[in-house]
């Protein structure tokens, strides 16, 4: 049995779906509330409610598990500068409740961390020994939660917890809250797009991409080690409005607002990761283009528009 924490979240629901169709038997754990997108969970998949930050409920869903992929994540970093104890709460108490249970149930672990984690660039490409510098309460929060699990790995010889740290991850279902789905959104409508810093840069991997980089981790992954899941390849927040333009065939302008900034000593203005370590160690490396996970992105969200709410778009 494999537990998937997380599992009504944007990544979370796609790795459910991918565990499924290798035939493994999922359990996944989800913190009902009115956002929860319960709907994109699969036939076929076990489902129990609980919260991440309740130790009772953690081991209860753990129990008779042998995998763990923890995804369960407060991720939403605007709200991180209004609420930075939420993020503490379910970020790193939930990332020590999965570990602490993991030590009762012998279950080996996955933490999902994240490239927030170091900061802007200080040299591309960004290996794992890249500096560790939190610019938000969010990327503080996700810190703390692996330097949990290094600490348990180190302190406990029975702890089996390897770490993926995703960069960017974008896709069909995506919250319309992430950038992609904001500038599809507003391109679907106008020929407008309001953003904020447009000369940042990313390193983005189709969805479905990260999940089987995920998988790959979990079983050949090293205890104690971290891996970067990244595509190896940056682009400015500019150019992807310019790709998805281009794959509707719109014209456009685009207008920054200084709402839709972080504070100025927060913007992290370039993620660009290396692949090399999850190439060397774990025998793989995403395979599509950007541009060819813009287009089926594109093209989802034109079958889909009800998952594009006005006004609901990326700060």
């Amino acid at each position: 049995m494999i537990l998937v924490t997380g599992a009504g979240g944007f990544i979370g629901s796609h790795l459910v779906e991918r565990l499924l169709s290798q035939g493994e038997n999922v359990r996944a754990f989800v913190h009902y509330n009115s956002h929860n997108a319960l709907w994109d969970l699969p036939a076929g998949v076990q489902t129990t409610r609980g919260d991440i930050r309740d130790y009772q409920d953690v081991l209860k869903a753990m129990i008779g598990v042998e995998k763990v992929y923890h995804l369960a994540a407060l991720i939403g970093i605007p709200y991180s500068y209004q609420s930075p104890l939420a993020y503490i709460k379910t970020n790193t108490e939930g990332t020590y409740n999965v570990i602490e249970a993991a030590l009762e149930t012998d279950a080996r672990v996955l933490i999902m961390s994240t490239s927030e984690v170091y900061g802007s660039a200080q040299y591309v490409p960004m290996g794992e020994d890249h500096p560790i510098v939190p610019q938000s309460p969010y990327a503080a929060s996700k810190v703390a939660a692996d330097a949990m699990a290094q600490a348990y790995t180190l302190s406990f010889p029975m702890t089996n917890i390897v770490t993926a740290r995703p960069f960017n991850v974008f896709g069909p279902r995506q919250s319309p809250r992430a950038v992609i789905p904001t500038i599809i959104g507003q391109l679907l409508k106008h020929n407008e797009v309001i953003l904020g810093n447009v000369s940042a840069e990313r390193d983005f991997t189709f969805v479905h991409e990260t999940c089987e980089g995920l998988t790959k981790v979990m079983s050949h992954g090293k205890p104690g080690e971290v891996y970067n899941v990244c595509s190896g390849f940056s682009i400015s927040i500019r150019d992807i409005v310019a790709e998805i333009a281009n794959v509707l065939g719109k014209d456009y302008t685009i207008k920054s607002t200084e709402e839709r900034m972080r504070p100025k000593d927060s913007e992290v203005n370039r993620l660009y990761g290396s692949p090399i370590k999850l190439a060397e160690r774990v025998s793989w490396m995403p395979n599509m283009t950007f541009s060819e996970g813009i287009e089926k992105t594109v093209r989802w969200y034109q079958k889909h528009p009800e998952r594009l709410r006005e006004g609901f778009y990326h700060v």
